[in-house]
């Protein structure tokens, strides 16, 4: 998820039973390079097996990341929350 007042760089918020960990994508000439994780001030982090199932839609679905980020921040257009319940692979 991200929050309506963001900033950049383009990054998602991970949340589970009010846990939390954050996924910056960083960008270099319209290419994904690289994804950061980290945690959020004032939240305990998502526990290792919640990561490592944040890393694996982070790391999946990063340019529907990207384009739903450019499409609400950018372009102030109305985006279609989707709730990720089950694994991608």
């Amino acid at each position: 998820m991200f929050y309506a007042n963001e900033h950049e760089p383009v990054h998602v918020h991970g949340k589970i039973q009010g846990r939390e960990s954050r996924a910056d994508i960083i960008v270099l000439n319209g290419v994904v390079s690289e994804i950061r994780y980290s945690t959020v001030t004032g939240r305990a982090p998502l526990d290792i097996n919640e990561m490592r199932y944040f890393e694996e839609i982070v790391s999946a679905r990063s340019d529907d990341i990207i384009t739903k980020w450019i499409d609400f921040f950018v372009l102030h257009k109305s985006i279609t929350p989707e709730r990720i319940t089950r694994r991608l692979k």
